[in-house]
């Protein structure tokens, strides 16, 4: 990018929004450029429970247009990306004294029936002295709920959409931050921060869309000068993975005391992940970590489920994040709307700038889709919308051919391990077979760092995904981090620092 180039939009955010209003707005035809301060997926959107749901307990607070929405788009994501997507059952076991059955069963109807269900198997009634997945609980639940959704790799879904916005001729731009931004004749002249070479440019955009989530309205205090802005909540969410708690495939839902829920799902093969925790944060959100309250309160709340009882010692790992919710005055946490707010301002002469409030992640391309109505009313209309059938990179297979896929990759490279084909292909999809080349065997694959990651695959990482870090590749690409030694994790840094240059610039060509 030389000079003052002009562009159509400059989206300031590299999570969930921001990537997928680059990747719908650059297929349109729009020019674009992205900035995000850290590395992609790097803030709320790789910090979730990993979940494209409609959100059973948002009917509770009357969230139906939400839930709708969310549950229409949980196949239409699935299709599109059947690799880091899958379906997934949820155990709702039933706790006398809490939700009675009547209500959790008219949730569940109204979650069946609303939102177009077509390949979601339905809810069902389970008697968990028979049922298997009564296995690691108490004797004390008789009786539970087995409901649909699905799973995401929630930080890959984030660089898929990076990665075809920029096939589709979007410039994405990592650790790059919006140092400030100023309205001239009309159009927006930033200066883009390089964070690594402290280098500076300026660039021209016709409009700004302010995705940055957390920092929402740090952006629009620092960057763009506001005096006094307050439109988003920052509540913490907080997780920890345990090793394996149970080996069913289906995940639960536990109702706690407190009126909140937690989330028990299986992880990464070994583990199981337990979250999230529900309370206001204040603070820099780049600095937020869970607490010694929020791991006391996840052990005793899915302790008082496991027959097992989870203890500090079991965990392996832990993730905590902030999501920026639109602040509409709701007392508790857990009860501030989940939806999204897009305000707009400017036009008549004026440099428009659009700032998105809240959101959640099965709800981006529809956010997405909604943004793009906006930018359309200041920049003119340009091609249709068009992601609803779009697989995003790799995931040009059917929804239910995941197991096909693998056994297609397994006996093409038939030196791989399955699990290691299994993984691949949970990845990457149909890109698996761009990162193995013309491997004839293990040794073709280059360095290996550990596990089941080698230099093949980090070098794709690095030239067509922006990872510059092990940090990135470990625990947002593929979350090896949880295999890895500190020294194996070091020689993988060393390795990707001296690799840097032309690998880790290429992916934004």
């Amino acid at each position: 990018m030389g000079g003052e180039q002009l562009y159509d939009i400059l989206v300031i955010g590299g999570g969930i929004n921001g990537c997928g209003i680059a990747r719908d707005a650059a297929g349109r035809g729009f020019s674009v450029v992205l900035a995000e301060m850290n590395d992609l997926a790097s803030g709320t959107s790789s910090w979730s429970t990993k979940l494209i749901h409609g959100g059973l307990r948002y009917l509770e607070y009357y969230e139906f247009r939400l839930v709708r929405e969310a549950l229409m788009e949980r196949e239409v994501l699935w299709s599109n990306a059947p690799h880091i997507i899958w379906p997934m059952r949820f155990v709702l076991p039933h706790h006398k004294g809490l939700r009675p059955a009547w209500l959790l069963r008219l949730g569940l109807f109204l979650y069946d029936h609303i939102g177009g269900r077509r390949k979601l198997p339905p809810t069902r009634t389970l008697n968990m002295r028979r049922d298997k997945a009564g296995a690691p609980l108490k004797p004390l639940f008789s009786r539970a709920f087995e409901y649909s959704d699905c799973w995401v790799n929630d930080a890959r879904f984030v660089v898929l959409n990076a990665r075809d916005a920029a096939d589709r001729g979007a410039v994405v731009r990592t650790r790059t931050k919006v140092a400030r931004a100023r309205r001239e004749d009309g159009q927006w002249t930033a200066e883009l921060e390089d964070r690594v070479s402290g280098a500076v440019e300026t660039v021209k955009a016709r409009l700004i869309v302010n995705a940055a989530g957390p920092w929402v309205d740090e952006v629009l205090a620092t960057a763009l000068g506001r005096n006094s802005v307050d439109n988003v909540r920052l509540v913490q969410g907080s997780h920890i993975v345990i090793r394996k708690k149970f080996d069913d495939p289906r995940a639960y839902f536990f109702q706690n005391r407190d009126g909140r829920i937690i989330f028990a799902i299986p992880y990464e093969d070994d583990f199981t992940l337990i979250g999230t925790t529900d309370h206001d944060f204040e603070g820099d959100p780049g600095d937020v970590t869970i607490t010694d309250p929020e791991i006391d309160y996840l052990c005793e709340a899915a302790s008082e489920y496991f027959v097992e009882p989870v203890r500090r010692e079991d965990i392996v790992w832990t993730y905590s994040g902030v999501r920026p919710l639109f602040d509409d005055g709701a007392s508790k946490a857990q009860e501030a709307t989940r939806d999204y707010v897009l305000k707009s301002e400017g036009g008549d002469g004026e440099a428009p700038l659009l700032n998105i409030f809240g959101g959640k992640i099965t709800t981006y391309r529809r956010l997405s889709e909604a943004m793009l109505e906006k930018i359309e009313g200041f920049l003119g209309r340009k091609g249709a919308p068009w992601t609803e059938r779009a697989p995003l990179p790799g995931g040009n297979f059917p929804a239910d051919g995941y197991e096909a896929e693998v056994a297609r990759l397994s006996a093409d490279f038939s030196f791989l391990d399955k699990t290691h084909a299994r993984r691949l292909v949970r990845l990457y999809g149909t890109d698996a077979r761009t990162i193995l080349g013309k491997a004839k065997s293990r040794e073709d694959l280059g360095q290996w760092f550990g596990a089941d990651l080698f230099e093949c695959e980090v070098r794709h990482l690095m030239g067509r995904e922006w990872a510059r870090t092990a940090e990135d590749v470990l625990w947002r690409r593929t979350k090896r981090g949880l295999r890895l030694s500190k020294a194996e994790a070091a020689t993988l840094d060393k390795y990707m620092r001296s690799a840097g240059g032309d690998a880790s610039t290429a992916a934004a060509e």
